[in-house]
């Protein structure tokens, strides 16, 4: 398998005060076709920071990102945007999921920004729905929907533009334990059956032992861990 995202040399800082916040120090990180990583580390680590550069909604200070051998930051804005609605799906800890939508309604969101037809958006939401399980929840809106029902909505929107990798940051850090373990497990088959690619920022080290390698972010680094 070839790798389909390079980061090399990352670095981010943040200028609000006096001095200069380093979040990331020179973070390498690799994940090939196919390929579920793991990144761990306590909260404020920098594994959101991380995320945002990954998937460009956040530009770094230093070092570069490859996607398929392309260094994406050297794109324009409008060729970064065009990246997150056709490579990248993400999953994020508090669903994001829009309140007066349907769950049929969010996971549509993504095949629109695509500019396909509402009726072709409609069938790639209903299908990714039932893909995660919620094929009897399409019309039920985010509050009246479990926590572990709406991440399972945000994974289905994230799969709906067909994208090559999935980024998730914490996306059982707002599930109790066994709605944390259904939701990991979700991410394993779309692995398998998709041939996805995932990078997955945890706390969770049991779950992340799942993942095919994993790193451990510390003091602004990517430390290797099997």
């Amino acid at each position: 398998m070839s790798d389909l995202l390079v980061a090399g040399d990352l670095e981010k800082e943040y200028r609000g005060g006096p001095e200069p916040v380093r979040v990331l120090r020179g973070v390498n990180l690799t994940a090939t076709s196919g390929e579920m990583v793991a990144v761990v580390g306590a909260s404020g680590v920098g594994k959101s920071t991380l995320l945002h550069l990954l998937g460009s909604l956040d530009r770094p200070s230093g070092g570069h990102v490859l996607f398929d051998g392309e260094d994406i930051f050297a794109r324009s804005e409008n060729g970064l945007a065009r990246f997150r609605r056709t490579e990248v799906g993400f999953v994020f800890q508090f669903y994001n999921l829009l309140g007066e939508m349907t769950a049929l309604e969010n996971a549509m969101v993504p095949a629109l920004l695509q500019r396909l037809s509402r009726a072709e958006a409609q069938d790639r939401a209903e299908a990714a729905l039932q893909e995660v399980g919620l094929g009897d929840r399409l019309s039920h809106r985010p509050g009246e929907l479990s926590g572990g029902e709406q991440q399972r909505v945000a994974i289905a929107r994230a799969l709906v533009h067909r994208p090559r990798i999935i980024l998730a940051d914490e996306p059982t850090g707002n599930l109790d334990p066994k709605t944390s373990e259904v939701i990991f497990d979700l991410f394993l088959r779309l692995q398998a059956e998709r041939g996805l690619t995932f990078i997955i920022a945890t706390h969770n080290v049991e779950l992340a032992r799942k993942a095919d390698r994993g790193y451990r972010l510390v003091d602004g680094r990517a430390v290797p861990w099997s």
